[in-house]
């Protein structure tokens, strides 16, 4: 499957039939580096520390027991670009600190899975010069742990999250050169 595809895969496989992932729940999603729809600081891209923003979100659907989150750039030139891969965050957590390591595992539990680079962790905003991008920060709620191994590519997160989501939220930040 190629990136271009990754756009469309989310939005076909991730929600629970039967279930609504904004009306159930209500789960936000925010950063205290940025708001909804603002630059997201240079120390958190490519052309900064590219350190990893801190995240945080109110409370999950009912039978939340993990969380997948997963950034990705639409407006890349060559389809949906994937920045970061998220998964198995405990179901307790309500934040992630700035700055992760680039590790398989999270100290406070969770895995990293690959991103469009090939790599670990957080990969900030790199576009080219022109309009800024948009970055989509997406978190899902799971109604169980995907139990895939460190270092798994967005499809495969995604394809493991197939009827395992119960809610799902959105943060965007934008970036240009």
């Amino acid at each position: 499957m190629g990136p271009s595809a990754l756009l469309l895969l989310p939005a076909l496989v991730l929600h629970t039939p039967g279930r609504h992932p904004r009306q159930e729940g209500r789960m936000e999603l925010r950063s205290p580096a940025f708001t909804e729809g603002a630059s997201i600081p240079r120390v958190c891209t490519a052309d900064g520390l590219d350190q990893s923003p801190a995240l945080q979100w109110s409370e999950p659907p009912a039978g939340t027991r993990a969380f997948a989150l997963v950034v990705e750039d639409p407006d890349a030139p060559r389809g949906t670009w994937i920045h970061w891969v998220l998964y198995d965050l405990p179901a307790a957590t309500r934040d992630l600190a700035g700055d992760q390591p680039r590790s398989p595992e999270l100290p406070g539990g969770g895995r990293q899975g690959r991103n469009s680079w090939g790599r670990l962790g957080w990969n900030g905003p790199a576009p080219p010069p022109g309009p800024a991008h948009h970055y989509r920060f997406r978190l899902f709620a799971l109604a169980s742990p995907l139990a895939l191994a460190p270092g798994a590519p967005w499809e495969q997160v995604a394809a493991a999250l197939r009827g395992k989501v119960l809610g799902e939220c959105t943060l965007v930040g934008r970036f240009g050169r």
